[in-house]
């Protein structure tokens, strides 16, 4: 029997996560079909791919090799039904898009509108997930288009510029009058709601603010998920980093306090795909869609300045 691409999806996967169950809840496909996928290219190769360590899953030499080659097939399939789509006259096809949580501050749902009313034939499957696993996702073809907070830092990518957000730092009413008057110090010592994935842009923003100044944070509970993290301040549970624009809109409803300290930091929020799929039918019909929404959208090259 020969490998599919479904097959070669999970081994990207699993090989990515070093994890078997993080696979399988990533691609949400069931555990036995993720380890019964990468048997049966074992199998079919006569080559062993990973090796248990502790309580991980590591490449053999072997499958660090086929690993490369199976991305690189991946992206190629992707591109092939896409331009395979187009000459039938119109564009038509499954669009993958990876995203935060939050739908309202990156406009999604206004492009996906847009691109719906242009393009009947295309569908669109949202995958939320954070910025690190957004640009993992590109990468080995589980992803389409990809739109997170990010800085141009990736060769493999194209990155188009739809907004810039600056940050806040805010904290629960009760606190109004310790947040208000609080130094660095004192701030970075107040219980916090903190990033738990250190490849989220809010991470390397608190890093820039707070480790630059050898600040350690008092980091009291972890998140994945920004929403989450602001329904916990307007809860009491500690301060958090969030987008200006949240901070603004909560001050004026009476529900957050915004310490008047100044966060420099500032990302893009991007719509990014792999460099080689520039001119894929999709990808242009997305950005075609996004432009109408953010009309400022920009090209960012790699390694510019996007405002540190």
């Amino acid at each position: 029997m020969l490998i599919d691409l479904v097959q070669l999806r999970t081994f990207v996967a699993v090989a990515e996560e070093q994890h078997l169950t993080r696979a399988a809840e990533r691609l949400h496909i069931s555990l036995s079909a993720a380890s019964a996928h990468v048997r049966a290219i074992e199998e079919h190769l006569d080559t062993q791919l990973f090796v248990r360590t502790n309580r991980s899953l590591e490449l053999t030499q072997a499958g660090e090799t086929l690993v490369r080659k199976a991305k690189l097939l991946l992206n190629e399939a992707v591109l092939f039904s896409s331009f395979a789509s187009e000459l039938k006259g119109k564009i038509q096809g499954t669009l993958m898009v990876g995203t935060s949580s939050d739908l309202t501050a990156n406009r999604l749902g206004e492009v996906v509108s847009d691109l719906r009313s242009h393009h009947r034939l295309i569908k669109v499957d949202l995958r939320v997930r954070p910025s690190s696993s957004t640009r993992q996702g590109l990468k080995n073809g589980e992803l389409d288009i990809g739109v997170l907070l990010d800085r141009p830092t990736d060769a493999a990518l194209v990155y188009h510029e739809l907004t810039r957000v600056h940050f806040s730092i805010v904290g629960p009413v009760s606190w109004k009058e310790q947040i208000e008057s609080a130094s660095w110090q004192e701030l970075a010592d107040l219980p916090w709601i903190a990033p738990a994935d250190s490849g989220m842009a809010y991470s390397a923003v608190l890093q820039e603010v707070f480790g630059a100044r050898g600040l350690t944070l008092n980091t009291v509970i972890g998140f994945d998920n920004a929403t989450s993290a602001r329904a916990l301040v307007e809860r009491g549970a500690g301060v958090t980093l969030v987008r200006r624009e949240h901070a603004v809109e909560g001050e004026a409803a009476g529900r957050l306090v915004v310490s008047p300290l100044s966060v420099p930091s500032q990302y893009s929020l991007c719509a990014a795909h792999l460099a080689s799929r520039r001119n894929d039918p999709l990808i242009r019909a997305f950005l075609d869609s996004a432009a109408r929404v953010w009309p400022e959208v920009t090209t960012l090259n790699v390694g510019s300045d996007t405002g540190v």
